[in-house]
């Protein structure tokens, strides 16, 4: 069983809420638009980490995290991107991958929504956390948090983190 933390849309911005709501996470993923290399730096060294870069992410940040991430935790292969649509939505690339690899759980972000929907037709849960960042134009910042337990994906919850203009300080550490 792993617990899994799942943000996005960061844009440079570590809220303090991600340490007391990530705490018993086993692993953090980060769908794109990270913002900083202290961004990932910062989550890499508290829990095992894994990113997509996203559309706002330079250099350094593209060499340190590739564009999809396809891998499996308990059973559960995982499709993650920055940028991918959503079931009926979905762009050609991700639609092809979707279709080639056949994963279990596909993740994207960069839309600021939070969304989980079943795809029927591909027989994949589509997950978007919405964004845990000050920047853009969503009102509350949000993540998500779930379990991966043999095959299953399960104990999904939506986490608030507050207002987006609430401009807490940047937490510096997360350890």
């Amino acid at each position: 069983m792993k617990r899994i933390g799942l943000l996005s849309d960061t844009h440079g911005y570590l809220d303090e809420g991600i340490k007391k709501h990530f705490a018993d996470c086993d692993e953090i993923w980060h769908a794109g638009d990270i913002g900083t290399v202290k961004v990932s730096d910062t989550l890499a060294a508290w829990k095992l980490y894994r990113a997509v870069y996203g559309n706002i992410d330079g250099g350094k940040l593209r060499l340190m995290h590739p564009e999809n991430q396809i891998f499996e935790v308990e059973g559960v292969k995982v499709l993650m991107t920055h940028i991918g649509g959503y079931p009926g939505r979905y762009a050609s690339r991700v639609r092809e991958l979707i279709i080639q690899e056949k994963p279990k759980l596909y993740i994207c972000g960069h839309s600021h929504i939070l969304k989980v929907m079943f795809d029927k037709k591909h027989q994949v849960l589509h997950m978007n956390p919405g964004a845990a960042g000050i920047s853009g134009f969503h009102q509350v910042k949000t993540m998500l948090r779930f379990v991966l337990d043999q095959g299953e994906i399960k104990d999904l919850e939506v986490i608030e983190l507050g207002k987006r203009t609430e401009n807490r300080p940047l937490t510096e550490s997360l350890i």
